[in-house]
């Protein structure tokens, strides 16, 4: 079970997934279980970003009935990589600054871990890599190292306190899906005692189309699924 802040918070999330879906012609699932295991690995390597891969959860298919629902206008070919597929266990491969994230370390560039990275070794189908109290609007670095990506990039934007010399950067144009309005004060607390304050979610495909984040819980149903309207 996830934290019930981060389950509300989800659930509002998916809300607006939801009226936005005219929006998007591709969609990925993020069991919240792995979700909340993403904040803790942000706070814990503060300041740095960190890079997060992905391999699908080859298992475990969407529920055709929830894609149906989130999808208006679905697309006719495959767009990326696993597509069609929940989100697999993520890896944390590394942690830097906002130049120095992207690059793979040079221990994961050999064979000798390659069984514990899925079938591409080196490679994994997804990424994610954070924004430490900034908005989650991908940079001109971050385009650019989601042109060797197969399945689809993620920017995780949190607002935490005390911030440090990272104070919240807000002033970035781009389209932002924030999981919680930072305006309501504290709505959660880490296990490492930040104060979290805000949250931005954001997902796209190398093409530069946005890809809409669906938040599901062990059964594969989206956070809030029963309050929705099932039949619009």
């Amino acid at each position: 079970m996830v934290s019930q802040w981060l389950e509300h918070a989800m659930e509002e999330y998916n809300a607006v997934s939801l009226l936005k879906k005219e929006s998007y012609s591709s969609l990925i699932q993020m069991p919240g279980l792995i979700f909340e295991k993403l904040i803790h690995w942000t706070l814990e390597n503060l300041p740095d970003e960190i890079l997060v891969g992905f391999d699908p959860n080859w298992e475990r298919p969407h529920r055709s009935e929830v894609d149906r629902f989130f999808l208006i206008n679905p697309n006719k070919e495959q767009l990326f990589s696993g597509e069609g597929y929940i989100l697999g266990e993520p890896n944390l491969v590394n942690r830097g600054n906002s130049f120095s994230v992207h690059q793979i370390p040079e221990e994961w560039t050999d064979d000798f871990f390659a069984s514990d990275r899925g079938p591409r070794a080196g490679r994994f189908t997804h990424w994610l890599h954070t924004h430490p109290n900034s908005v989650a609007i991908p940079s001109g670095a971050d385009a650019d190292a989601a042109q060797f990506t197969e399945g689809i990039d993620m920017i995780l934007g949190i607002q935490f306190s005390p911030e440090g010399y990272l104070p919240w950067f807000d002033d970035i144009k781009g389209e932002r899906r924030t999981l919680i309005d930072n305006e309501k004060g504290v709505i959660g607390i880490a296990s490492t005692g930040h104060l979290i304050h805000g949250l931005e979610v954001i997902a796209y495909h190398r093409s530069g189309i946005g890809i809409n984040v669906i938040f599901v819980d062990e059964r594969g149903y989206p956070y809030g699924w029963e309050n929705f309207n099932h039949e619009g």
